[in-house]
């Protein structure tokens, strides 16, 4: 789920977004299908194009299934994203709408899941105005960030007659995000402080310097809005959402709000978007075994007037629960985080600048010792995790060679962390005898800052 920080990878924090196309040239109309290309205008006054799949020859009175993306920063043609789902959904016998998404407004900076879902609705009034379709037989589907937006709009509109999720989280974006990292660190085999340090600590000031949009959204308070019937499918592997844990906030929710129409599924043997995926873990065209069946049956059962209810499949096994990721305190927040790397700068800067300026010698070697050990660990740490941002893969996380289960680069930053603590100490030991109490008592102060900011980001934990 969005995937996905600097984000191109935050999207890939949340989560759940496909790889963007390369250039290819239009793929040909299916034999037992037809396409015809839409158009559709947003409450902002934003054109958007789609491109409608449905059964070859048919009249009317089918049922027919709008399909929200998943996360990505959308653009003409995006649409393309979801031409495997169209097509195997159209030949279930149900009209689709597969939409392209916005550009403007949407970031991984900026995502209002309202904004998105009034899109939706604009599509779907386009899609529900066709003449192969029953309007009262028109629902949503959503894929992974999409379980966050549909909910949304089938609560606004009592035209959307049924819902579907695929793959949609139960928790907020960051704790969904969160538990996606920590499994991408568990695949590489990466343990230790940093393995908690960058799926929680990092995320949570990323979320909180404004670059991972709609980042706390809760969607149980939504789904408590919801009254159509709905269905929920996840992938019985998938690694990006927590499946058995959303599945069991979905039921409950659902159920405490009096909404008995719900199915949950699990597709065997699927990962995050239930697509056919190649040896190294890219998304094939193809829709796994059984997926489009499921939604299919789903469909025509509700649109006959016989909504299933209550259905639940067994949980899959999920090794790791999700944890909540609540947002930052006003000492672990950006700006404080921020200003604390700039006083860094400023106390350790401090020693040779003052020494230029008063020609004075380079001073003692706990004193140099403290002042490029809390340069080197402050900043290194935070380029170093930002590195780590545009590292995540489909299958796990590039961090650099490993020593035992430890990133080299993690462990040679904690060595120069604990350099600098040994040389604060021994600084303080020394500073009332020291002939240079200014100079001294600035890294002193400095080396004493970064302990506290050490031990918060992992420098000083195992």
């Amino acid at each position: 789920m969005f995937t996905n920080l600097t984000l191109a990878a935050l999207l890939a924090l949340a989560p759940a977004a496909p790889a963007a196309l390369t250039a290819h040239a239009a793929p040909s109309e299916p034999d037992d299908l037809t396409t015809s290309d839409v158009s559709f205008r947003t409450g902002d006054g934003i054109t958007l194009g789609g491109t409608v799949f449905a059964p070859r020859g048919a009249s009317g009175g089918l049922p027919a299934l709008l399909l929200v993306h998943g996360s990505g920063t959308g653009g003409p043609g995006f649409r393309k994203q979801l031409r495997g789902e169209a097509e195997a959904f159209a030949r279930q016998g149900i009209v689709v709408l597969a939409p392209d998404k916005r550009q403007d407004g949407y970031s991984p900076f900026q995502r209002d899941f309202a904004q998105l879902a009034d899109d939706a609705l604009a599509a779907f009034a386009v899609l529900r105005a066709r003449p192969e379709v029953d309007p009262a037989k028109a629902g949503i589907w959503g894929l992974s960030e999409g379980g966050w937006v549909v909910p949304v709009a089938a609560a606004k509109s009592p035209d959307v007659k049924f819902a579907v999720l695929a793959a949609g989280s139960g928790v907020s974006p960051i704790r969904q995000q969160s538990w996606n990292v920590a499994n991408k660190f568990a695949w590489s085999g990466i343990g230790g402080s940093l393995s908690r340090t960058f799926p929680t600590t990092w995320q949570r000031m990323v979320a909180d310097a404004g670059m991972f949009g709609g980042a706390h959204h809760d969607p149980v308070p939504v789904l408590r809005n919801v009254k159509q019937p709905l269905l929920a499918l996840w992938g019985a592997e998938d690694a990006a959402v927590p499946p058995a844990e959303s599945a069991e906030i979905v039921r409950d929710t659902l159920s405490e709000a009096g909404n008995h129409h719900y199915t949950i599924r699990f597709i065997p043997d699927a990962p995050h978007a239930m697509h056919r995926s190649d040896p190294q873990g890219k998304r094939l065209p193809d829709l796994m075994p059984g997926y489009a069946d499921a939604v299919g049956d789903w469909v025509d059962a509700v649109t006959s007037g016989n909504p299933p209810r209550a259905v639940v499949e067994p949980l899959p096994r999920q090794e790791n629960r999700s944890s909540e990721v609540t947002p930052s305190a006003w000492w672990e927040s950006a700006p404080v985080q921020f200003g604390v790397l700039g006083l860094f700068v400023l106390l350790f800067g401090a020693y040779p600048v003052l020494a230029l300026l008063r020609r004075r010698r380079a001073g003692t070697w706990p004193a140099r010792v403290a002042v490029v050990a809390g340069v080197v660990g402050s900043l290194g740490t935070v380029g170093y995790l930002s590195t780590l941002m545009f590292s995540l893969t489909a299958n796990g996380i590039e961090a650099g060679p490993l020593l035992g289960d430890r990133p080299v680069v993690w462990l040679a930053l904690q060595l120069v962390a604990v350099a600098a603590v040994v040389a604060t100490v021994l600084l303080a030991v020394r500073w009332r005898a020291s002939t240079d109490r200014l100079r001294h008592g600035l890294v002193l102060a400095g080396g004493v800052l970064f302990v506290p900011w050490a031990l918060y980001w992992g420098l000083l934990l195992p």
